[in-house]
């Protein structure tokens, strides 16, 4: 009877420590995140889109396209954020509404004796099928690239190797993708997508968020619907070629779309829906529920992915945070509040350096969350 009460006793604490293992590794993987600073933006109304951060020069952009019901008036411009101070800068002027930015170092014929820290340009897609681009240092708008669209010209990625941007043009009748020299500022070409417009009746069904990836030398573009992946799907792009070379089907979550899309380290690509894909074959290798539906953003500074708005940005703005090691969700960051009033987000950036989330917020401005415990008690004093 001892030794039977022996072994009971040795096979309770095995399964204590087993279950304290699995809490301990599951505890490591749940990030608490903590709102830090809210930056008021005036007239700030529910029109903007994708923002981005040059963390190497401490900035966050933001295309605000304006609020016409403010008092007075705010016309569409750029927003800028010293991301280490927190404050709000000059704003940037647009020509029309902005929706996708990016911020691009434009090597210089004499790069070798160039010095200067962060990015040059800011490339902005706009309302009026222009690429719009702004000198950082004079900020002004330097050149006006028309695409050839009829509608906005939207999200962009940039390829500095061959000194490329893409810009999709999504809700045109047949959409496109446009090819850019940032050398000459000239277009170089453009790719059609009329496979992305299907149905009964026929539906545009957009192009949505690039990204460049230096293995590859390609860009990877998410696409939320096809004739042959009604369910979406993600295209590698060959920059030079300007064509198509690799198409990835989309799993996703039932009644999602792939539309934010990131790179990864392992070659690997997370959609807003959820895939995680593998880029040597296109396999998606999981897909993880309750992330988001719009502009997601890879910070290398933590290696977590942050999906904007959530699953349902209206009703619950969220941002889910996944950890790139594990392939998990880590945390949910309660950003908004349900309607009335509308206080909502599809967008979010972060800043490697400092690893701070920004998330603008409509009627509100740019709210910054951290998971640094130890900058958090700094802004506790």
């Amino acid at each position: 009877m001892k030794q039977n009460r022996w072994l009971a006793l040795f096979l309770l604490v095995t399964a204590l420590s087993l279950i304290t293992s699995v809490y301990a590794k599951d505890h490591k993987n749940v990030a608490t995140y903590k709102l830090i600073a809210t930056i008021s933006i005036p007239g700030f109304g529910n029109g903007f889109d994708i923002s981005w951060v040059d963390s190497e020069a401490g900035r966050y952009y933001l295309a605000n396209r304006g609020n016409a019901a403010a008092v007075p008036p705010v016309a569409a411009h750029i927003d800028v954020i010293d991301t280490h101070r927190l404050k709000l800068l000059d704003p940037l002027p647009v020509h029309a509404a902005g929706n996708g930015v990016v911020a691009i170092r434009n090597r210089h014929d004499d790069d070798d004796e160039w010095r200067g820290e962060g990015s040059e340009e800011l490339w902005v897609g706009d309302a009026k099928s222009f690429v719009e681009v702004i000198d950082l240092n004079s900020k002004s708008i330097v050149a006006d690239i028309f695409t050839g669209g009829t509608r906005r010209a939207d999200e962009l990625a940039y390829d500095p190797r061959d000194r490329i941007v893409i810009v999709a043009n999504d809700q045109d009748a047949t959409p496109f993708v446009t090819f850019i020299s940032t050398k000459t500022r000239t277009v170089l070409g453009r790719l059609d997508y009329p496979q992305a417009v299907f149905g009964t009746p026929p539906a545009n069904h957009g192009l949505e968020q690039p990204v460049w990836n230096p293995k590859t030398r390609k860009f990877y573009l998410s696409v939320p619907g096809t004739v042959l992946n009604p369910q979406g799907e993600v295209d590698e792009i060959d920059p030079l070629k300007m064509i198509v070379t690799r198409v990835f089907p989309a799993v996703c979550n039932p009644g999602e779309a792939p539309q934010g899309l990131a790179l990864i380290p392992r070659q690997r690509l997370v959609t807003s829906c959820g895939d995680i894909l593998r880029v040597s074959d296109g396999k998606v290798l999981k897909t993880v529920p309750g992330l988001g539906i719009d502009e997601i953003w890879f910070n290398p500074g933590d290696e977590r992915v942050y999906f904007a708005g959530g699953p349902n940005f209206i009703l619950d703005p969220s941002v889910p945070v996944l950890d790139t090691e594990t392939n998990t969700l880590v945390a949910v960051i309660k950003v908004g509040t349900p309607p009335p009033p509308l206080r909502f987000t599809h967008s979010v950036a972060a800043d490697s350096e400092t690893n701070r989330i920004f998330v603008p917020i409509s009627g509100v401005g740019v709210k910054v969350y951290t998971a640094s415990e130890e900058e958090e008690r700094e802004h506790d004093r």
